[in-house]
């Protein structure tokens, strides 16, 4: 059987070690799996392991998603790329709209976009919260 049962971790370290494997614990606070279908998988505190194999990376990701977002649900991926819930903003005036944006999703567009974030959060407004429609757009 594989996978060491009742081996000392130290010890199976270091029989990696001897095979070229190199693992490390990554400190990631939040990830993002974006699919074909655009149902996101967002994993917030999950265990991530990156393992390099004779030059070949391969990331293991441990936990359960704590919410999917469907991308076409009129801005729900960009809210959980945001941090946000993973629901839409309904019925909210503008003065909410402007406390809707997290300064996480202004900062990200700013970033990607390279361009100040007071154009970043106007882009995002412009494009109800949506990160791709707004760094598109200022792109």
């Amino acid at each position: 059987m594989f996978g060491g049962g009742g081996m000392n971790p130290r010890k199976m370290k270091q029989m990696m070690k001897q095979m070229g494997i190199d693992v490390e614990e990554l400190d990631a606070e939040r990830v993002v799996i974006e699919t074909a279908d655009g149902d996101d998988l967002v994993f917030d505190g999950a265990q991530v392991t990156k393992m390099d194999a004779q030059g070949q990376e391969t990331y293991q990701i441990v936990g359960s998603p704590d919410s999917v977002a469907d991308a076409g649900a009129g801005g729900s991926a960009a809210a959980v790329e945001g941090g946000a819930e993973a629901t839409a903003i309904e019925d909210a005036d503008a003065d909410d709209a402007d406390a809707g944006i997290p300064d996480d999703d202004v900062a990200l567009v700013a970033e990607r976009a390279e361009v100040p974030q007071s154009r970043a959060r106007e882009a995002l407004e412009d494009a109800d919260g949506d990160l791709a429609a707004a760094i598109a757009e200022l792109e």
